[in-house]
């Protein structure tokens, strides 16, 4: 058979039989090879799980400190008018509606103004929102009625402005909402957009990854994204934006596992509060709470359809579609999104036709960004350093609750900006050479209130009002001046110095010669008053060398200065560096009557739930005694009126009583001027971050930004009330200017000719029991007085070594 079969050429079927040899042995570690990757991939699965839970059921956010302006108080007799509330509410994101059913909206109705206050935890608890109506007359606000039939109120607070973020370096920014505070839209949109079947879905669209999946192979490498909601909050949360397989797979497995551990509603608040909408500086932008403000300046709760759509829109690309610097492209992106819910069916015609209709309207610039009041911030943070750590700062969400008032800000910053621009092209000078700073702050509780870094407000650099420490001139003499008054027995307003040239050899050889502005001397009887009102260089050092340097500097610390200057015989011109900050502590102690308060930009901080933390109570001392308080304002009340301060007049208005003095240094380095009224006090300076001369004095760099800030925030002019241990004289003074012009001086005899009537007396302060021995009401300033203090003044110049160290 097999031959034949040989024969035929036939080949026989081989014989199906067992798998061949290898294959048998290979199917052993195949299976042991599988069992390991799925061991592998269940303990991966495990640890992803840890690290999901973890973090979810943790602290979710590092949540910066919140900064708050201090909230405007409504009353009535408040001095404020229709208009600059108005102004103020715009500010702080109110908007004018037809009604005022909701949260954050007025309406104007002739001298009438009807507001719905926001509901807002101050640090004494929390304050419900109320509907209320304002009624005005020219001197303010006339009266405050409660409409919304919850009770009669005397005062309301205004909800403060978020005037920025304690954050780190690099670091991202965010406000915390509930689901349920969200206007309705903005889940219902973002499942439209971004995840429509959000609802139904387990953390991943098997759908949009096959279709993302054979785009990306198409084109080489990761060009679309198949994510849900959920992953998307995956990404931001968990991991980083690189865009490889792995991470993709990695994304797609933790979306699965939060979507198994956690509800729908939990996952979309996060991923609300999560997503990345935009860039401010070194801060990034994260949640649609901060973003209502960072764009729109209202709370998320009082957003409308147009505006829920941008944020929505913006979730795509916010870099892409910035609304700020591509307004067309963000406008056809948020019209598209419109659409979408329109669709959907939650956005109805005329509401859809509306929005359509409208412009973006989110602010020129963010007022919620921290780039707007950095100098301020920068207070903040040193008044706060040594109290928290840093990581309490950048990461508890602590609010923090300031007495910065943004009306005086805006018109410190307003003053600033528009002086310099106006002083560099009066006097030819390079235009954006000069820079300044602004300090200003109340007289009683010394707030800050308003704090300029620089010409550029809005720019996070160099702070001249903290850091910048210039020489302050002649701001030095009232401390000189109120060091010699509080010696009653040898000084008061009419007391004659010596202004003659004078030459002081110091300890190391060198010979000190101090010259007056004007080059000129003034002989050797000018009244005290004359000798600050004009700023007599000579005169003041003579004087200061007669009360001692070493004098002066106590007197210096007592008003608030916390420095150590040198007691050298230049200090009685203001050789010594000092911030406007500072200087507006010595002034604030002088303008508040001689008591002492530490200037304070913080007045309360909580936790973020509203616990109170750390109060701020108002600190006082009194420092100087009623009298010499009273006699040396009343001689910077004649600098500002006669003296190198009578400028500010041409500005403001001439019934207003102001106090201050100006400040010039060496080769005009340094322009200064510091004042004050009854209830302000502001401290300006004008000069080059080169120390290079400005080319300006006080009276011509400095005073006119300081009389319009003062201008502007309507400060209070002074009204004199002697204290028990003054006596006034009524005296003609030599070089009173009013009987110059008149033609009744200097001529002391000229003077002696009207003794009945007395036109144009003034009331000159002393201290009672130190009135000059024979002084007698329309005596002139100086005449009785020149015999005996030339001789006591001779006796005064023995030996002034003694007295400066």
């Amino acid at each position: 058979m097999a031959k034949k079969s040989r024969k035929s050429g036939k080949r026989s079927k081989p014989r199906r039989g067992k798998p061949r040899g290898w294959f048998r042995r290979l199917l052993p570690y195949l299976a042991l090879i599988f069992c390991a990757c799925a061991a592998a991939l269940a303990l991966y699965m495990v640890h992803l799980d840890h690290e999901v839970r973890s973090k979810f059921e943790g602290t979710r956010w590092k949540l910066p400190a919140k900064v708050y302006a201090s909230p405007l108080e409504l009353y009535a007799g408040l001095d404020l008018s229709e208009h600059e509330l108005e102004h103020r509410l715009e500010r702080q994101g109110y908007r004018e509606a037809d009604s005022i059913d909701d949260q954050g909206t007025f309406k104007a109705s002739g001298s009438t103004l009807s507001i719905h206050t926001r509901q807002f935890q101050f640090w004494d608890g929390t304050q419900p929102d109320r509907e209320i109506r304002l009624s005005f007359n020219d001197a303010g606000v006339a009266s405050i009625k409660a409409i919304d039939g919850k009770g009669k109120l005397a005062l309301i607070r205004l909800d403060p402005m978020l005037i920025g973020s304690i954050y780190p370096t690099k670091g991202s920014d965010r406000i915390l909402v509930k689901l349920g505070d969200v206007p309705p839209m903005l889940p219902a949109g973002l499942i439209t957009v971004e995840d429509r079947n959000f609802m139904t879905n387990w953390g991943v669209s098997p759908e949009a990854i096959i279709r993302a999946a054979w785009a990306d192979l198409r084109a080489g490498e990761i060009v679309q994204g198949g994510s849900t909601i959920t992953q998307q909050l995956v990404k931001n949360f968990y991991l980083s934006n690189r865009q490889t397989i792995g991470r993709k797979i990695k994304e797609a497995l933790m979306a699965i596992l939060l979507d198994a551990h956690y509800s729908k509603a939990e996952i979309l608040e996060a991923y609300i509060n999560e997503v990345y909408l935009g860039q401010d500086g070194a801060r990034a932008i994260h949640g649609f709470g901060l973003a209502s403000y960072f764009y729109f300046n209202k709370p998320v709760q009082e957003l409308q359809p147009q505006e829920i759509a941008l944020l929505v829109a913006m979730v795509k690309g916010p870099s892409y579609y910035n609304p700020r610097r591509h307004p067309e492209r963000a406008k056809q992106r948020r019209n598209l999104v419109l659409n979408m819910f329109h669709d959907a069916g939650f956005l109805k015609d005329k509401a859809w036709k509306k929005a359509k209709a409208s412009d973006l309207g989110v602010t020129s610039s963010s007022a919620h960004s921290n780039t707007q009041y950095p100098a301020f911030i920068d207070l903040v943070r040193d008044q706060l350093h040594g109290q928290y750590k840093d990581s309490d700062l950048t990461e508890e969400g602590l609010r923090i609750f300031t007495t910065l008032d943004p009306s005086v800000q805006a018109a410190a910053e307003k003053a600033v900006s528009q002086g310099l621009t106006r002083v560099e092209k009066a006097h030819g000078i390079k235009e954006d050479s000069l820079q300044a700073a602004a300090v200003v702050t109340s007289v009683e509780g010394g707030k800050v209130l308003a704090l300029v870094g620089g010409r550029n407000p809005g720019y996070a650099g160099f702070n001249r009002a903290l850091d910048a420490h210039r020489q302050i001139g002649s701001l030095m003499k009232p401390v000189d001046y109120l060091t010699a008054i509080e010696n009653p027995s040898k000084y008061n307003p009419i007391t004659p110095l010596d202004d003659s040239a004078l030459a002081v050899k110091l300890a190391n050889g060198d010979i000190w010669r101090p010259q007056n502005y004007s080059r000129h001397s003034h002989g050797t009887d000018v009244p005290l008053y004359y000798a600050l009102e004009h700023s007599l260089n000579v005169a003041s050092s003579r004087l200061s060398l007669n009360v001692g340097i070493p004098n002066i500097i106590q007197t210096l610390h007592d008003l608030g200065y916390r420095g150590d200057p040198l007691a050298v015989p230049s200090l009685a011109l203001g050789a010594v560096g000092m911030s406007p900050l500072e200087v507006a502590q010595i002034y604030n102690t002088l303008a508040n009557g001689g008591y002492y308060t530490p200037l304070r930009a913080i007045r309360d901080v909580t936790t973020r739930t509203g616990k109170p933390l750390n109060r701020y109570p108002l600190e006082i001392h009194r420092v100087v005694e009623p009298g010499p308080a009273y006699m040396i304002q009343w001689l910077m009340e004649r600098v500002a009126r006669y003296g190198t301060g009578a400028g500010m007049y041409r500005i403001l208005d001439r019934s207003k009583q102001m106090a201050g003095k100006t400040g010039t240094t060496n080769n005009l380095r340094d322009a200064w001027f510091a004042g004050f009224g009854s209830n302000r006090v502001g401290v300006v300076w004008v000069g080059r971050d080169d120390n290079k001369s400005a080319h300006l004095t006080g009276a011509v760099g400095a005073l006119p930004i300081w009389s319009h800030i003062m201008d502007d925030i309507n400060a209070r002019g002074i009204i004199n009330t002697p204290p028990g241990s003054i006596a006034e004289v009524p005296l003609r003074l030599m070089f009173d200017p009013d009987a110059i012009n008149q033609g009744l001086g200097p001529n002391p005899d000229a003077l002696y000719d009207h003794r009945q009537n007395c036109p144009n007396a003034v009331k000159v302060p002393f201290i009672k029991g130190y009135v000059p021995q024979g002084l007698a009401p329309c005596d002139t300033d100086i005449m009785s007085q020149n015999a005996r203090h030339r001789q006591q003044r001779k006796k005064d110049e023995g030996n002034w070594f003694q007295r400066l160290f």
